[in-house]
């Protein structure tokens, strides 16, 4: 179990400051954190657990602050461990302060010895760390990446929700949550899509789940790292975490094709060889879903063509129209009552939407989802207003997180 942060500080920080104290003067820039790497090597099994257990208290610290993120360490924090609450990010007074070299072992304590060589060769990695705390005992799961800040070592880590939110909370119609059922439509992709911190994750973990409960599938999510770890009910869900249980997201949809899967979940398309990997398996009779940082359904099918060589757009141009089947581009916007609500675009798949694709006709697109309503679709700018009229958001916070405020002043009525 996790002692109170209160409980585990003082004898942490007495570790940390002996630990420091052994650092030679002459131990400077790039050689320092691998010196700091051996230190941790050093420590025994309790000194471990400690600075474990102090990295943990902090972390359920943040949980029950309901902060989404945590900053820890780096020259950036100036000593302080800094949250995100309800989209604001702010440094927290009540927190332990923090030496950039005490920060940094603490982090590289939470790591194997090979992520610390990747973390050393790649001047980052991306990890996921969980552990058991409270009484009775819950899992408390984090989406984790630490890299480099003026030669000291940060961390960012992202509290993954011990529950799923349902599909049906989302405001999606019923048209567009067919469309992106393995039942309704056995094959094609589905993208999520939005800026870092849109929910995305959560929004792909919604559908997966509203699989597991409805689906005799399976299914097979390819992530770096492994966010949520959902059970098996109705759908076989295999968890392959990049890096550890497969090299590479490419490598993980071409290897998921020899493992009889239903539906593939590909954590990022971030790379032309992952989409082009995505589109092919689609292509194959599939359903895939994955996620883009684009803000919008337009900007995200001009983003998937202008990945590939020109000469190669009109080919991916036709594969993608013939395989793309929902986009929804989602934003967190922030509420009257202090929280976050979000507002989304939905494009549905139609003829006249495909031909549009094909004839890399993308900027009719957007009209064409402004009159969809009967298929399915929103804008973002009307899902904003519909935000807007409900009470739910102020005026300023619709004009500015709107696509395009020219024409969310024109619908809102405002010259």
């Amino acid at each position: 179990m996790v002692p109170p942060l209160e409980q585990v500080t003082p004898p942490a920080q007495a570790l940390l400051s002996s630990m420091v104290q052994q650092v030679p003067r002459s131990v400077i820039s790039a050689e320092r954190l691998p010196f700091l790497a051996k230190l941790v090597a050093s420590l025994n099994y309790d000194q471990k657990g400690l600075l474990m257990d102090f990295m943990n208290s902090i972390l359920v610290t943040m949980v029950k602050k309901e902060a989404s993120d945590i900053e820890f360490g780096g020259l950036a924090t100036m000593k302080n461990v800094w949250l995100r609450i309800h989209g604001k990010k702010d440094r927290i007074a009540d927190l332990p302060s923090l030496h950039e070299d005490e920060s940094a072992i603490v982090v590289l304590n939470l790591l194997s010895d090979k992520q610390k060589e990747g973390l050393f060769h790649n001047k980052n990695i991306d990890f996921s760390h969980s552990f058991y705390a409270g009484e009775p005992p819950r899992m408390y799961r984090f989406r984790a990446d630490a890299y480099y800040d003026m030669d000291s070592l940060a961390l960012n880590m992202r509290a993954i929700s011990p529950t799923v939110r349902k599909v049906d909370t989302l405001g999606f119609s019923k048209m567009a949550i067919q469309a992106m059922h393995h039942l309704y439509i056995k094959q094609g992709l589905v993208l999520i899509t939005g800026i870092t911190g849109s929910g995305k994750s959560s929004t792909l973990d919604a559908i997966v789940d509203m699989h597991n409960e409805t689906d005799n599938a399976q299914v097979i999510i390819i992530a770096q790292p492994i966010e949520f770890v959902h059970t098996s009910i109705k759908c076989i869900i295999r968890h392959r975490e990049v890096g550890k249980d497969v090299a590479s997201f490419k490598d993980g949809v071409i290897q998921s094709l020899r493992q009889d899967p239903d539906i593939i979940i590909i954590g990022e398309m971030r790379d032309p060889e992952t989409i082009m990997a995505a589109l092919e398996v689609a292509d194959t009779g599939h359903k895939v879903f994955s996620t883009l940082h684009t803000s919008s359904a337009v900007e995200s099918i001009d983003r998937i063509i202008a990945e590939v060589h020109p000469n190669e757009q009109p080919r991916v141009r036709s594969r993608l129209a013939d395989v793309l089947t929902v986009v929804v581009s989602q934003k967190l916007l922030p509420s009257l009552d202090g929280k976050r609500v979000m507002a989304k675009e939905v494009l549905v798949m139609t003829p006249s939407i495909q031909s549009a694709i094909k004839n890399n006709n993308s900027g009719e697109i957007y009209m064409m989802i402004n009159q969809g309503a009967a298929q399915g679709m929103i804008t973002m700018e009307q899902d904003i207003k519909n935000l807007y009229i409900s009470k739910k958001i102020s005026l300023e916070t619709a004009i500015s997180y709107a696509n395009q405020k020219n024409r969310m002043k024109q619908i809102l009525g405002i010259s």
